[in-house]
């Protein structure tokens, strides 16, 4: 992070806090999607709206995912808006889900006009406790101070002029004004509630959905992102929800040293100059006038959303999420928008992010393996005296040489990770 600046607060998180909250929120967030599409010309939105809902069938309940995890199909002033129930972010799952919704979507031939959204909810259904609110205080900032980038990378336009849709439905107008370093993140709940600038609910960064506490903890902890444009590409939303995770968790982690601040004001200044830039409601129908994010703008934007991604390399790590991460370093690049105003069609889009996952060679398993696995997973080899000698043990029990087991070790190692555990004198798995 480039001239980080930190307040220092008396709510900060102890270490043991940081931990707690870090795992917790980990644990019971669930990300939820709400995805506004268009009818095809020609197509009216009640046949178009059946059609879809007929293909997903919604659950109708929160606490049913039903068969492709959409709560409900609805008519929505573009179109349709999908409601995709939130659930804990787990790569594998989450495409997989998107992917079907996708085919759906694309097989009705759905357009993402610039009337169209794609909003971010961010939940904690179940928590019993208030989440600090420093957190939610660096959460705020993070997206203040990444607010450009954060828009450039999500923009989903067809053209240079109009990289993304008008700021109406998602205003950063009232965001950048108010910072928890002068008011508590409830005054600036009921500053957001009472503007007269933006409708509460059309925020860059939604708060209506929280509850607070007297102390000013938060309980319910419920944040909706608001700025996506709306996006077809199984594999751009997957990453982009892995992406709000991680702001979230960073967030808990920088409340360890305090508030984090948006930056110096010169600096300040130009993140404010290239959010109107790209967001305004200057634009046919209803897109943004981008005609000014020349050439040298973009490359801008670009090394900002390398600096946030850089920022969250450790969460990505702790989340073990590689493939989301490389994800973003493509859109971070060249962003949905771009990709759309060189002439990519959704499909090519796919293909080009499909290219840049990291490659997972299939590790070939016989029953040698298995049955090693099991030895370890039962912890049967116990009690031995070091490493080597439970190595030694495990290839006379398997009928194998030393060597042989060796190279299966180190085969579930990339699998499943392993360690000396001296205590139990035995291999064990490390996940």
């Amino acid at each position: 992070m480039k001239d980080p600046i930190i307040l220092q607060r008396k709510d900060k998180l102890s270490i043991s806090q940081e931990s707690y909250w870090k795992d917790l929120l980990y644990r019971a967030v669930k990300i939820g999607t709400e995805l506004e599409v268009a009818p095809d010309k020609g197509c009216d939105r009640p046949t178009f709206e059946d059609a879809v809902r007929n293909a997903l069938s919604p659950s109708g309940s929160l606490e049913q995912l039903g068969p492709n995890g959409v709560l409900d199909v609805s008519p929505e002033h573009c179109g349709i808006e999908i409601r995709i129930i939130g659930r804990q972010p787990h790569f594998d799952a989450l495409l997989k889900q998107y992917t079907t919704i996708m085919d759906v979507v694309r097989r009705e031939r759905a357009r993402p006009r610039s009337t169209c959204g794609l909003h971010f909810h961010i939940l904690t259904p179940g928590l019993a406790e208030p989440v600090p609110e420093i957190i939610l205080a660096n959460l705020w900032n993070l997206t203040r101070r990444y607010a450009p980038e954060l828009k450039y990378l999500t923009s989903c336009g067809e053209s240079r002029e109009a990289l993304c849709r008008h700021r109406q439905y998602n205003s950063h107008l009232e965001m950048i004004r108010h910072s928890p370093s002068l008011e508590s993140m409830s005054e600036i709940q009921q500053v957001l509630k009472k503007s007269r600038i933006v409708p509460e609910h059309q925020n860059f960064f939604n708060l209506e959905h929280l509850g607070f506490m007297r102390d000013g903890d938060v309980l319910p902890f419920h944040v909706e992102f608001r700025f996506p444009d709306a996006d077809i590409s199984a594999l751009s939303v997957t990453a982009k929800t892995f992406l709000f995770l991680t702001l979230l968790l960073k967030s808990v982690d920088l409340s360890h040293y305090g508030l984090i601040h948006v930056g110096k004001v010169a600096p300040w200044k130009r993140k404010m100059e290239l959010l109107n830039l790209l967001s305004n409601n200057d634009g046919n129908l209803a897109t943004s006038d981008t005609a000014g994010i020349s050439d040298e703008i973009i490359e801008e934007l670009r090394q900002g959303c390398h600096e946030m991604l850089d920022l969250l390399v450790p969460t990505f790590d702790y989340l073990d999420a590689i493939a989301p991460y490389q994800i973003l370093e493509v859109l971070a690049e060249s962003p949905i928008s771009l990709m759309r105003c060189v002439g990519k069609d959704w499909d090519q889009i796919d293909m080009w992010l499909n290219a840049h996952l990291p490659k997972v060679s299939e590790l070939e398993m016989d029953q040698i393996d298995y049955r090693l696995m099991q030895h370890i997973e039962l912890v049967e080899w116990s009690g031995q005296a070091s490493k080597e000698t439970w190595q030694w043990y495990a290839a006379r029990e398997l009928y194998i040489p030393p060597q042989d087991l060796e190279c299966r070790l180190e085969k579930l190692r990339s699998l499943r990770g392993l360690r000396w555990d001296a205590r139990r004198g035995t291999m064990v798995f490390g996940n």
